[in-house]
């Protein structure tokens, strides 16, 4: 006998109350069918109802009338013969709805679903939880799956059941704190949220759904149910040989790219290129420069554009401002048939406190950490994840290998490593907890950082991971094993800062800070480095390059090609935030669009050309590979700093050495001698002063020939032409 037919009538009062009420924590135990002493009873809410029949879900026979209870609108029961399955037929008003009942489906997830997103290693949660096209006893349908271990009542609330929380109340499997529910007839593209009611018996407001594979376009914020997975990969190749093109020793040039502000379709200053429409313009663009990969600003959608990504709320949902997850995957094939890897800026260190997002999800601080002093970002009013929670290191570690896998990336760049990494980041003395020791290390983030790079490195075959860790923290890109973070590579954020503030400096003053660019040689080989020129470094005041280079307008652009000369030949892969291979003379502003315009203007081209070149040679030859190798670089001019003028030979393998000079003043340097490894001619491979480039054409005439001459530790040097504030690459002669 069911326990509704145990209890009197004020139990059952009260019991439906709490139903029509939406404060029924165990819906199954009411709705659906019941054995009884008198046989199969069936009970259903259905707010707004005129009469509810069960009928044959064979045969559409009439097996039984449910009636309406007296008091309790909507609630209707009523007995069902037989144990065959029904269906129910819904008069409302003005309308005829045929359904089956979504409380006489069993249970949606298995019980090593639940242990396995207990203890975190549920590397397959968006299969599971959230949203997901389903079948369950031949019936087609969603099923739903969130955790609120801490609520006292969640149900599914979407277009389908006009948003009424009360209509469809979840079942709690308690062994995980994890609410499910199967309902029959939906299909991809309904929108929804959850209704949760909180520990205290709260109403929250109503909460997307953490593991959503797609949602509404913002500023709208349900999420969507997503399609069923049926996109046909041709990458097949790039695949295959990806190992290889992400490895240590292999040529990475990286174009960094906001999709939205990039380009705008023709005439609509204010639309953003959908995912096709960044294929058909982006790809060739790229690939007509010679980047090797692109790097996207996080995709994952975020409520405020203004964020650029850098705050997400659905950490498994690429952004509807670009289309939908399918078309994303369309981007990703055609950048790997066009021989360009794709890497992801992705954040697990904090979130947005949006009422609608993660910040106290069920009534409780789930997510993310309870007391401020942990929980709080000061610098960009978020919230940082509770690392120590095995749940919440198994949804961020997922949503990694969620885009690796799904999508097919090839790396994430993980921000703000260092915000992660220690308790007093950005924290004044009082407004921290120490660790169990009594230090500022956050011992539970490193726990889960070392852990997921373990994940995707076993998992992920040649995908990579990036660090942007702005400290001196070692072993960041050293094996997990060996002690380390077990990042594939860091971002070299020493190394920007130095350079960046030469640039800006006027060649008049270089000579006192010479060191700048010296000084990074001292470490380059303690991590595996990327070399980054960010979007980080053309907002917020800074200036664009073009601005923050100093002179007239050729100077900047001259200064510019130096700089560039000088990135592209130092150890290091190489990162470029998008405007700065044309020069743009503003400050980028993700509102509005890159000045394609300049490139009507001579020196603009010019620039663009000269990065074109630079990744071409730096892809082509093999004496710019060994950003691991030690013995890869070589100073020969270190110390002219009264000139400004650097010099130095690069070498890899069997690879013909290359030769960087650089001149960073505006002074041509005649007859300035250095000393060369191999004797022969030496070829001009780029001179970033060519009229080509938009420079005053001054140079060598395309190569000088060794003298006997010793010279900076080498038997042969050369006599060169310096141009002013440029850089000359030169290799010997076959």
């Amino acid at each position: 006998m069911n326990r509704m037919d145990q209890l009197g009538a004020e139990p059952e009062r009260q019991t439906l109350e709490a139903l029509v009420c939406g404060r029924l924590s165990d819906p199954f135990g009411v709705l659906g069918p019941h054995q009884t002493a008198q046989g199969r009873a069936v009970r259903s809410f259905l707010p707004g109802a005129l009469a509810v029949e069960a009928r044959s879900a064979r045969d559409g026979r009439l097996l039984g009338q449910l009636a309406p209870h007296p008091e309790f609108d909507g609630f209707f029961s009523g007995f069902v013969p037989g144990n065959s399955p029904y269906v129910f037929r819904i008069h409302w008003p003005g309308s005829l709805q045929e359904t089956e009942d979504v409380y006489s489906f069993g249970p949606l997830l298995s019980d090593l679903d639940l242990h396995l997103f207990s203890e975190g290693t549920h590397w397959d949660l968006a299969s599971r939880l959230g949203a997901n096209l389903a079948e369950m006893s031949g019936v087609h349908g969603v099923g739903f799956a969130v955790w609120a271990p801490n609520a006292q009542r969640v149900s599914v609330a979407g277009s389908f059941n006009n948003w009424d929380g009360r209509r469809n109340p979840m079942r709690l499997r308690h062994s995980a704190g994890v609410w499910e529910l199967f309902i029959p007839r939906l299909a991809a593209g309904e929108r929804y949220t959850y209704e949760i009611i909180g520990p205290a018996g709260e109403l929250l407001p109503l909460k997307a759904d953490p593991l959503a594979r797609a949602t509404e376009r913002p500023p709208s914020t349900a999420s969507v149910v997503a399609e069923t997975w049926n996109f046909r990969w041709t990458d097949a190749e790039w695949m295959s040989a990806r190992s290889r093109k992400n490895a240590g020793d292999a040529p990475i040039s990286i174009y960094e790219v906001h999709p939205g502000s990039w380009l705008r379709p023709e005439g609509e200053p204010h639309a953003t290129l959908d995912w096709r429409g960044l294929a058909q313009r982006l790809i060739p663009y790229v690939n007509a420069l010679g980047f090797s990969h692109i790097e996207l600003l996080p995709i994952m959608e975020h409520p405020f554009g203004g964020s650029w990504g850098y705050q997400p709320l659905s950490q498994f949902a690429p952004s509807a401002r670009y289309g939908k997850p399918q078309e994303f995957a369309h981007f990703v094939d055609q950048c790997h048939r066009a021989n360009i890897g794709v890497i992801l800026d992705w954040v697990p260190g904090h979130f947005p406190a949006d009422a609608y997002g993660l910040a106290r999800f069920d009534g409780t601080a789930l997510y993310e950490h309870q007391d401020p002093r942990e929980g709080f970002h000061q610098d960009w009013n978020t919230l940082i994840y509770n690392y120590g929670r095995t749940e919440v290191q198994g949804f961020l570690i997922a949503s990694a290998l969620y885009w690796l896998n799904q999508f097919h990336v090839d790396g994430l760049r993980c921000d703000a490593v260092a915000s992660m990494l220690y308790r007093d980041y950005s924290r004044q003395s009082g407004e921290w907890i120490p660790n169990v020791y009594g230090g500022r290390e956050n011992l539970e983030a490193i726990g889960f950082i070392k852990r997921l790079n373990e994940t995707v490195a076993e998992r992920c075959p040649g995908a990579i991971t990036i660090a942007e860790e702005s400290t001196a923290w070692p072993g960041v890109s050293t094996p997990v094993a060996a002690g380390g973070l077990g990042f594939s590579y860091k971002w070299n954020m020493g190394w920007m800062h130095d350079t960046l503030g030469y640039l800006s400096r006027d060649p008049v003053h270089r000579p006192w800070h010479h060191n700048d660019l010296t000084f990074g040689m001292l470490y380059a080989y303690s991590e595996k480095f990327i070399l980054p020129i960010s979007h980080d470094e053309v907002v917020h005041g800074k200036g664009s390059l073009y601005q923050r280079a100093p002179g007239d307008a050729w100077q900047k652009l001259a200064n510019l090609r130096a700089l560039f000369c000088y990135m592209w030949t130092q150890p290091g892969k190489k990162l470029l935030f998008m405007g700065s291979e044309i020069g743009q003379r503003e400050e980028w502003n993700h509102d509005s669009v890159l000045p394609w315009d300049l490139l009507r203007e001579h020196p603009h081209a010019g620039l663009q050309r000269l990065i074109r070149d630079l990744n071409r040679i730096y892809l082509r030859e093999g004496a710019l590979h060994g950003d691991a190798d030690p013995q890869g670089f070589r100073w020969i001019v270190p110390d002219d700093s009264a000139q400004s003028i650097y010099a130095y030979e690069r070498r890899f393998g069997d690879s013909r050495p290359i030769v960087a000079i650089l001149n960073f003043t505006p002074v041509p340097r005649h007859d300035y001698r250095i000393g060369v490894p191999l004797t022969g001619r030496w070829r001009e491979i780029i001179n970033s002063d060519s009229g080509h480039y938009g420079g005053s054409n001054l140079g060598n005439a395309g190569g000088v020939v060794t003298e006997p001459q010793p010279s900076h530790g080498y038997g042969q040097s050369i006599s060169l032409l310096l141009p002013p504030l440029a850089g000359l690459l030169l290799q010997i002669d076959d």
